[in-house]
């Protein structure tokens, strides 16, 4: 299991914790592949975007109007965390009490 956000964000720490065998990429040292990139926004869309952070508060506007793609490649810190990807290449976003549950001490169920 992948999980994908920063190493310095405590909700990403907080999953990697309590996923046995889960591996954190950093996605500001080592960027998110285009494909992972792309089924994850085909499967989140708009919630993929984190327009609550620092990093998008500190955009102009012509820059928050460009692709999301292109923002979250030039500015990783834009994606919503976590991005989790488990072994059978399923995709869960966030770390909220109900994704805990889901996902579970040991990895998804069902």
């Amino acid at each position: 299991m992948n999980i994908y956000g920063l190493k310095n964000c405590d909700t990403c720490r907080k999953a990697l914790k309590l996923l046995e065998g889960a591996v954190l990429i950093d996605i500001r040292s080592t960027p998110m592949p285009d494909d992972l990139r792309a089924r994850a926004m085909a499967e989140f869309g708009d919630d993929l975007l984190n327009t609550r952070s620092t990093t998008w508060r500190g955009l102009d506007a012509a820059a928050r109007a460009r692709p999301m793609a292109e923002l979250l490649a030039e500015y990783p810190a834009l994606m919503k965390r976590p991005l989790i990807e488990d072994a059978k290449g399923r995709l869960y976003l966030g770390w909220s009490k109900d994704m805990q549950g889901r996902l579970g001490s040991t990895g998804p169920t069902a």
